[in-house]
């Protein structure tokens, strides 16, 4: 009997060192090597038999084959096609990730649940619970009678098995770190075992035009735990996100082959679990009686949605060592602006402690959200409030301008059907005509901003 090897395993990139080393020799990233056995010669030799890729197809060019419209299977969940682009996609792997008890298997069985009340022939896979188990949760978010088929496997061949007993369209695995194959000998949840169990799965998906989700672990970074060419290897890839203290949770789309990128489906948990919530921009205003100083409202866009958040500032005294804080925005970008708006606009904070805040816990990445921080900033630093019913956006560069946002129509008109009524933007964003019951203020430079704001009867 062959003796089995032992290497180690990049999780970044799945390159192989015969040795521990700190840093991995092949993408340079550190501790990311683990220990892993390699199998005897020839026990892996067909363990893709059972799962041969399609047909192959002969050579043509691209003009000669024909476009069409990729068939979509509805979730039930609004807000999850949304973030797919129209549904699930036969053939189609998607990854799902997120920290424990965020609501995963929740959205997930519930999406089996109308699948298969409307004739679809889905399978929930379970590696990490038992039977009854799921069945409790099941009864707690009121599907009683669900015809969803329920397999408490966490073997790879036996899996399979249970897709071929039956022409299922749907499947979730629940979750990928549970799974193992028996022709290799490394431990579930091991870089091994999840890049290969998950290549058969995906190969399985693409060759019967089955639809298989896969639930993933995240890390303590909370990136998504086990080899970075399982992202790779998927066509989709979701993020859950939110706190577990708050009811409302995010959806985001990282990666997908067949839609749109970093759109977002807001959900709220419930007794009856996970709801879409139609109106999310009323999740991240907070409401108060009168208008306080510190805090500008900004129209920022998630994938083709705009949304209202509202960014809070708190102007404090520091020490000889003031403080640069922000949650939901990136603290470098924090300290570009707080320069520029001593350089341009004359407004000091070098000796204040300085934090930002993004209501909602959501997380805002666009530059457009430069010029409504400056503006929150300002109105904490004076004590004295924005005028009330005004929204901003633009980005900021470090020369004192305010660049323009795309799609500036959209979220002007998203501002006045919710109710607001002065917008302070960039002046390449102002509409040729009139938004009905919103006035609008086009600045070219911070200064202009900042003078408008102090010279407002509101302000």
């Amino acid at each position: 009997m062959a003796k089995e090897k032992t290497h180690y395993v990049c999780s970044e990139c799945a390159g192989i060192s015969p040795k521990w080393l700190g840093k991995c020799p092949h993408c340079e990233a550190w501790n990311t090597l683990v220990e892993t056995w390699e199998s005897p010669a020839g026990a892996g030799k067909n363990r893709y038999q059972a799962s041969a890729l399609a047909p192959s197809t002969p050579l043509s060019v691209l003009s000669d084959i024909k476009a069409s419209e990729l068939e979509r299977i509805p979730t039930g969940q609004d807000e999850l096609d949304r973030v797919l682009g129209g549904g699930w996609v036969p053939g189609g792997v998607v990854l799902i990730g997120g920290d424990p008890g965020i609501g995963k298997s929740t959205l997930l069985l519930q999406a089996l649940d109308h699948l298969a009340r409307n004739g679809t022939n889905a399978l929930y896979v379970t590696g990490e619970e038992s039977g009854p188990q799921v069945a409790l949760r099941a009864k707690r978010l009121g599907l009683l009678g669900s015809p969803v088929q329920v397999m408490a496997e966490t073997q790879l061949e036996r899996m399979v098995a249970g897709l071929d007993s039956s022409p299922h369209r749907v499947a979730v695995i629940d979750s990928i770190q549970t799974v193992y194959s028996e022709m290799l000998s490394s431990a579930p949840g091991s870089v091994s075992q999840v890049r290969e169990c998950a290549a058969h799965l995906t190969r399985l998906a693409k060759a019967r035009g089955i639809t298989i989700i896969l639930v993933g672990h995240v890390t303590k970074e909370g990136a998504l735990a086990g080899p970075r060419v399982l992202e790779h290897m998927v066509d989709t890839v979701l993020y859950f996100e939110g706190d577990t203290h708050s009811s409302f949770r995010l959806v985001r789309a990282i990666k997908n082959r067949f839609g749109a990128i970093n759109e977002i489906g807001v959900f709220a948990m419930t007794e009856k679990g996970l709801k879409g919530v139609s109106n999310p921009s009323a999740i991240f205003l907070s409401q108060h009686p009168e208008p306080v100083a510190g805090s500008c409202v900004l129209v920022t866009l998630e994938g083709s949605r705009p949304l209202l958040v509202e960014i809070q500032a708190l102007v404090d005294s520091g020490g000889p060592n003031p403080r640069r804080l922000s949650v939901g925005l990136e603290r470098d970008r924090l300290a570009m602006l707080l320069a520029v708006l001593h350089r341009h606009a004359g407004v000091s904070c070098m000796d204040q402690d300085v934090f930002v805040n993004a209501v909602g816990g959501v997380r805002i990445s666009e530059p457009a959200a430069d010029l409504a921080v400056l503006l929150a900033i300002h109105s904490s630093l004076r004590g004295k409030p924005l005028p009330q019913g005004l929204i901003a956006f633009g980005e900021v560069g470090l020369a004192g301008e305010v660049r323009p946002a795309p799609r500036g129509q959209e979220r002007l008109r998203e501002a006045a059907k919710l109710g607001f009524t002065h917008a302070l933007i960039p002046k390449a964003n102002a509409p040729k005509g009139k938004i009905e019951g919103i006035e609008i203020m086009a600045v070219d430079r911070v200064e202009e901003a900042m003078s408008w704001v102090r010279n407002h009867p509101g302000s």
